[in-house]
């Protein structure tokens, strides 16, 4: 899975591709809508392949904690984000055991939940592990095909 290009602006719902670069800002894409708009310095915006998840030992990158959630619901649908916050933090303290109590909160579990949500429902829960099997599948079918 790759998040490079991947935004999240703050006031602003959902998340975003990232199209372009101007003097100004940034003209993205959201990933729901597919509707464009400009974003300015002014905005609070966040990569999701910088944002990574404190823990007790050290902190996990999001790349990491969505293979973790994908392993973890092995094909079944995530929790709501709308939730109660005691169902979120359970279901986060399954997936990820260690994270750091005090400075993780429901309303960060809950941003992951629908970041989750709308990744998958674009397509982009592709881990290297199922490209990998993929590949191989692939490469067996060519192999039967050359004999």
């Amino acid at each position: 899975m790759n998040l490079s290009g991947l935004l999240s602006i703050g006031g602003k719902s959902g998340l975003f591709n990232m199209i372009s670069s101007t003097k100004t800002g940034l003209i993205v894409e959201g990933l729901e809508d597919k509707k464009r708009i400009p974003v300015y310095s002014a905005h609070q915006i966040s990569a999701l392949e910088e944002i990574s998840i404190y823990t007790y030992e050290e902190d996990v990158p999001l790349v990491e904690v969505f293979e973790k959630i994908h392993t973890h619901l092995n094909d079944a649908e995530i929790i709501s984000p709308k939730s109660s916050k005691n169902d979120l933090l359970a279901f986060f303290k399954e997936v990820l055991p260690y994270y750091n109590e005090e400075q993780v909160y429901a309303s960060d579990v809950k941003k992951i939940v629908q970041w989750y949500k709308t990744l998958n429902k674009a397509g982009l829960m592709v881990f290297d592990d199922e490209k990998e099997e993929e590949t191989k599948e692939v490469e067996k079918t060519e192999d039967k095909d050359n004999k």
